[in-house]
């Protein structure tokens, strides 16, 4: 989650919000008979697995999303799945939304609405590295997926990040952080990071957030990391760097950031998203009703080889999040 919405590449996007608007409560209905049958391998229809959207009222310039607003939004936008993410540091949003609220607002829908949990890195608990992973283990056995949004505002290679990453590693949970000048703080290059993705091998990270994806160019100077940068991509960029290195590193497409780092150079952008087809994930960041979504011109425009497509839109995420 990024700070509140963006309003940038919003071209064509009254369409969406009139579709969405009519969807009704019919239309959500029939969404949660579209689990996928015992035995089989279908999926809820859409061409999308969303890695990246909220539940209730996020900020306070924003309006309460619903699960019942979060699944009409969902079927006009051909997104067939959607992970709802938690946001519990102080940095992260206006009001807190807890990985139990969370888990109360996607139950009854979870083959559509896949939960995830988060704790802050400050947060006081008992027994070191094995109290953590007793919490993350309850979290798991009430049907969590993943970790995330980690957005507390000390550096990513915080010791106390660096205990959060090691406790996900060992319980099997992706961690989906966001990075920028004040959540998760790096510099250009991101160093702090590698140092993370060095430590924890056995922990997919998933990368979002300004500072993330402003990295996808090279030539960031002193604030790039919370900036949205224009123009060609320039060489040296940190996150093919880390992608080379460290295959425990990948990349969520969600909110302005992502779509910035997509469309700045077209070319770049689409060769980009060729050359890392395995790593990337679809995502919106979709948190308010009538928000404009950028990724859902922005890939209609792309002419993207059907195997990528699949990969990049739902197959990455079922894999990774276990929902084969």
């Amino acid at each position: 989650m990024t700070s509140p919405p963006d309003t940038r590449f919003t071209r064509r996007s009254f369409h969406r919000q009139a579709l969405t608007a009519m969807g009704g409560f019919a239309g959500v209905q029939m969404t949660r008979h579209w689990a996928r049958a015992e035995g089989a391998t279908s999926f809820p229809k859409g061409r999308y697995v969303d890695v990246h959207t909220h539940l209730g009222q996020t900020w306070n310039s924003t309006d309460v999303l619903t699960a019942e607003g979060l699944l009409r939004w969902m079927d006009a936008s051909d997104v067939a799945q959607a992970v709802v993410l938690p946001l519990v540091s102080p940095e992260s949003s206006s009001y807190p939304l807890t990985t139990d609220f969370v888990l109360a607002e996607t139950q009854g829908h979870r083959d559509r609405l896949i939960p995830f949990c988060s704790v802050d890195p400050r947060t006081s608990y008992s027994g070191g590295i094995k109290g953590l992973i007793g919490m993350l283990e309850k979290y798991i056995e009430a049907g969590v997926k993943g970790f995330g949004e980690h957005k507390p505002g000390i550096p990513i290679d915080d010791e106390r990040n660096m205990t959060l990453y090691a406790a996900c590693g060992e319980v099997g949970l992706p961690v989906l952080f966001h990075l920028d000048n004040q959540r998760n703080t790096d510099v250009p290059g991101l160093p702090g990071l590698a140092k993370a993705l060095e430590a924890n091998p056995k922990t997919r990270f998933i990368g979002h957030g300004p500072g993330w994806w402003a990295s996808i160019s090279g030539g960031l100077g002193k604030g790039g990391l919370g900036s949205y940068p224009k123009g060609k991509v320039r060489p040296g960029g940190a996150i093919d760097a880390l992608m080379d290195k460290y295959p425990n590193i990948h990349g969520d497409l969600s909110a302005g950031s992502g779509a910035n780092a997509i469309s700045r150079d077209a070319e770049f952008g689409r060769a980009f998203l060729i050359r890392r087809a395995d790593r990337l994930m679809f995502g919106t960041d979709f948190l308010t009703p009538g928000q404009p979504i950028p990724q859902l011109d922005l890939y209609g425009t792309i002419d993207l080889p059907e195997e990528v497509q699949s990969k990049v839109f739902r197959d990455n995420a079922r894999r990774m999040l276990g929902l084969g």
